[in-house]
């Protein structure tokens, strides 16, 4: 067959593979009567667990009866402060927030420090727990201020988290490359894939947390087993070059995402898993989900090391990922440890959307977002090394939440990127990764 004959052939397969995925998610919301009421709009009876709240104390003394006003994310609340000075209002997302104090109910000479100071303002990337707090300043005004050696601790803690997220993303986007050499744009869209498995599955049916897991592993595992059988296959088979498949996997990212966007629109989605109570360990603030989060990730990562080096097939992958011709010559067949490694990579990149949604929010580009910070880390530690990919996300991870402390937070994913760069220019085989002669 010549390769003219076998192009309609791919594009067919490749057809077939979209209309599968739309499918699979036309289905899954289109089954969930719970979710959506009769005239088609999604329901809002879900209780939010995330809290805007404060302190109101002048001189030592309480204030109560103050009037505090939160306006934001589809909500404009206005509540009074308790006989011990304390408001609080029930948000439904992590989102920006304003916040203004009505002067007119202050106690009589009770004043603010500045004026200026009766609107405070509430970040998106703020939101480390469920809680997210501010207090107004009054003169004299007792009010509690969190040291930057806390801060430090908070971010630092929240960098290891995040770290062990996008390990799990990085550790197969790496052993991808590793055995096919493609650098694959649509890595991503395997990790919103899991988020917005989470929220079907979690939210909508009301699922309990492990059947959650057990769902998104398996959906993530068949679209990586879909994508390598019936994309990337034959495409290798015809000899297509790697920036040609570099290319396809950028359309197919693009295809999928707004896929994504179309049956679940723009707006972000929660998904707590039950599991929104808030730990205290000295100056650290966890929720219950982000700490199971880390351990989880954690866990998986260590299983999946243990695969690498004490298993036949974990070997046989670290042995094509280093060396295919070599590997193909030891009797290693090549294509079932890519079918392997597309499936397993997709798996793990799915269970990071989960435990992201777990940590974060859902949203139809919440895997695009996160893309170049996969990349930075995979880079940082070594194109193709597994080990590798898991120090750099560790890195990456803290630098993002640590730069947070000097960057504005619409910056705080620049600084992982001008690692990166830095890498690339002094260190282009990575912190693990080896010199090879071009050429």
């Amino acid at each position: 067959m010549t390769l003219a004959s076998k192009a309609p052939t791919t594009l067919i397969r490749t057809m077939v593979f979209a209309l599968l995925s739309a499918i699979f998610l036309a289905g899954s919301l289109a089954l969930a009567p719970a979710a959506l009421a009769e005239d088609g709009t999604e329901q809002t009876e879900l209780e939010s667990n995330l809290v805007v709240s404060g302190t109101l104390i002048a001189d030592g003394v309480k204030l109560s009866g103050v009037s505090v006003r939160v306006v934001g994310a589809d909500i404009d609340e206005t509540v009074e402060s308790d006989s011990n000075g304390k408001w609080e209002v029930a948000v439904p997302l992590k989102a920006d927030y304003t916040i203004s104090l009505d002067l007119s109910t202050l106690p009589s000479g009770v004043e603010l420090v500045d004026a200026a100071g009766s609107e405070l303002n509430v970040k998106e990337s703020d939101w480390l727990t469920s809680t997210s707090t501010r207090n107004f300043r009054f003169v004299g005004a007792a009010v509690e201020t969190t040291s930057l050696t806390d801060q430090i601790l908070q971010r630092l803690v929240a960098g290891l988290i995040f770290g062990a997220l996008l390990a799990l993303a990085s550790v197969g986007l790496s052993l991808i490359f590793g055995t096919t050499g493609l650098s694959n744009f649509a890595h991503g869209e395997a990790v919103t894939l899991g988020g917005i498995t989470a929220w079907v599955a979690g939210t909508i049916y009301g699922m309990p947390f492990p059947v959650v897991i057990l769902i998104g592993l398996a959906v993530g595992a068949l679209s990586g087993f879909l994508q390598n059988r019936f994309l990337w296959t034959p495409l290798r088979n015809r000899g297509t070059k790697i920036v040609q498949m570099m290319i396809v996997s950028i359309g197919l990212s693009i295809v999928i995402r707004y896929i994504y966007l179309f049956f679940i629109d723009g707006t972000t989605k929660s998904y707590t898993g039950g599991l929104s109570g808030v730990i205290a360990i000295g100056p650290i603030r966890l929720t219950q989900g982000s700490m199971l989060t880390f351990f989880m990730a954690i866990g998986v990562l260590l299983l999946f090391a243990l695969f690498l080096t004490r298993t036949r097939v974990g070997r046989a992958t670290r042995a094509v990922s280093d060396n295919i011709s070599l590997a193909e010559a030891s009797g290693i067949d090549s294509g079932k440890i890519i079918q392997i490694v597309w499936i397993l990579g997709s798996a793990l990149a799915a269970l990071g959307g989960i435990l992201l949604a777990l940590y974060r929010q859902v949203s139809w580009a919440m895997g695009f977002e996160i893309l170049l910070l996969i990349f930075a880390a995979v880079t940082l530690g070594g194109l193709g090394s597994a080990y590798g990919a898991l120090l750099g996300s560790f890195i990456v991870g803290i630098l993002v939440e640590l730069s947070a402390l000097v960057l504005p937070a619409d910056l705080k994913y620049a600084s992982a990127l001008f690692l990166m760069i830095l890498v690339l220019i002094f260190r282009p085989q990575g912190v693990l990764g080896t010199k090879q002669r071009v050429g």
